[in-house]
């Protein structure tokens, strides 16, 4: 059974909103049109309604499954065969007429095998109609933000994919790679990936890969893949490492690149591009402006050479960090604490890009590791860290996002979708037109929208890191390890 969340109107913000998610929006400038994003908004408001009726219908059908086949029924069949019998052919037709759950049999062995021969058969039950229809609206509203969406060629592929019609979904990819580049067509369909993949799981032959969709579908994070639905438990025995940290020393162009550094969020975010994705990770060591020393911790994203290699900073442990919050990147960040002696009680602040900034979240949620240092600030850059929550309520989080970069939408929360995050966060997201995927997910991206036409959310972060302000007295990278 999928859990439903809270669904409120998407509140991720670029500059013609308000930049925070915590702040106001600003007015509408007198004599604007606000038809657009009103529509949008309705667009997303009727998306949530058919997303309920459609996860009603699918625990309506499971529930009405479960009856029928209980023995509890059939205990009464045994002393009530007539009555049983009408209600027997009551419950088949709710279950399978168009007119009620169209074939919308689920949940234990019966409903189950049910459920896959409706799938193996292209019956389409009425839950799956709605949700259908609903990641549609989602697509259209997405639409108003993201106009190259709204592009013939890009709409031809979507509304293929909405169709379920995969032989043309196919070529309509194809058409739309040959007129834009691999690049540019990845960075137009960003915005509705999780749409996109949730379709594909939901309207495919597959009986066994539909959990995606719905999880997708309730706001949730998925914890199988589109494809195959393998469980993320398959993950846990791919990336087992206990982890390892070791000191190292800085190679010259680093060393150079640290010397400069200072608190700054776009020093930081350099510091990371510089550290590169092998395996390197910092702490560095602040003797703060009002005395007190601090720490701050720097884990870079992810190396897209290998599935898997023997550093925490692989794909197979991107996937493991968005599912789970134990993992061999945490486990070898806990031991680099540890190794370098940081004090119980200390401050400290995680910066992290990608795969980093999933890392610094999980690490804020270990109860181990707030209750031993004070977690004051996580900083994630490009990263899919909404669905995750820090285990002291205070911790400060700071999620930047670009919105033509597809990873910081792997949580499920899209630019349509009717998810939230805490008000206490604050999320500053922006389109930058200058990068496609997945140059736009680069650190440097990151880096050079913050120099630039972004400045003003730079200068954001850095008064609420402020407290970090001072000289920095030491800085150690560390080589971490699976094992």
């Amino acid at each position: 059974m999928v859990e439903k969340t809270d669904r409120r109107l998407p509140t991720r913000e670029g500059p013609d909103t308000a930049g925070e998610r915590s702040a106001p929006a600003a007015p509408e400038a007198a004599g604007a049109p606000a038809t657009e994003r009103t529509d949008a908004e309705l667009l997303v408001a009727a998306s949530v309604l058919l997303a309920d009726a459609a996860l009603t219908a699918r625990q309506s059908g499971a529930e009405l499954t479960g009856a029928l086949f209980s023995w509890r029924f059939g205990l009464q069949a045994l002393r009530r065969p007539g009555w049983a019998l009408g209600t027997a052919v009551a419950c088949a037709q709710a279950l399978t007429s168009p007119s009620g759950l169209g074939f919308g049999a689920n949940g234990g062995l019966i409903g189950e095998l049910a459920r896959m021969a409706g799938n193996m058969t292209y019956r389409r039950p009425a839950k799956v109609a709605m949700a259908v229809d609903a990641f549609a609206l989602r697509i259209e509203a997405a639409a108003v933000e993201h106009p190259n969406l709204d592009s013939t060629a890009a709409r031809r592929f979507t509304d293929a994919m909405v169709a379920g019609n995969r032989l043309e979904a196919l070529r309509a990819l194809g058409a739309l790679i040959e007129l834009l580049g691999v690049t540019r067509a990845l960075t137009t369909v960003s915005p509705v990936i999780m749409e996109l993949l949730a379709l594909l799981g939901m309207l495919d032959e597959n009986p066994v890969n539909d959990g995606f969709s719905w999880v997708t579908l309730a706001g949730g994070v998925p914890t199988t893949d589109p494809f195959l639905g393998l469980p993320s438990s398959v993950l846990k025995f791919l990336n087992p490492g206990p982890g390892r940290a070791e000191r190292t020393d800085p190679d010259p162009i680093l060393a150079k690149v640290l010397a400069t550094s200072r608190n700054d969020v776009v020093s930081y975010v350099n510091d990371i591009g510089a550290l590169g994705n092998h395996g390197l990770s910092l702490l560095r060591r602040i003797a703060c402006a009002d005395g007190a020393v601090r720490h701050v911790l720097l884990l870079p994203g992810t190396s897209f050479g290998l599935l898997s290699n023997s550093t925490p900073q692989d794909l197979i442990g991107a996937f493991d960090g968005i599912l789970r919050t134990d993992t061999t990147y945490t486990r070898a960040v806990k031991k680099l604490l540890l190794r370098a002696g940081v004090p119980t009680g200390s401050e400290l602040m995680i910066v992290g890009h990608s795969l980093g900034g999933i890392t610094a979240m999980n690490l804020a949620a270990d109860v181990e590791v707030s209750s031993t240092y004070r977690v004051t600030h996580v900083v994630a850059v490009g990263s899919p860290v909404d669905n995750k929550r820090p285990a002291d309520h205070t911790t400060q989080v700071i999620s930047l996002v670009n919105k033509h970069d597809v990873i910081p939408g792997l949580d499920g929360r899209g630019p349509a979708s009717p998810n939230d995050i805490p008000e206490s966060w604050v999320e500053l997201a922006w389109k930058d037109e200058s990068y496609d995927y997945p140059l736009s997910h680069a650190p440097q991206a990151y880096s050079d929208a913050l120099r630039g036409e972004f400045t003003h959310y730079r200068e954001q972060v850095n008064k609420l890191i402020s407290a970090y302000d001072g000289e920095v007295v030491g800085n150690q990278p560390y080589m971490l390890r699976d094992k």
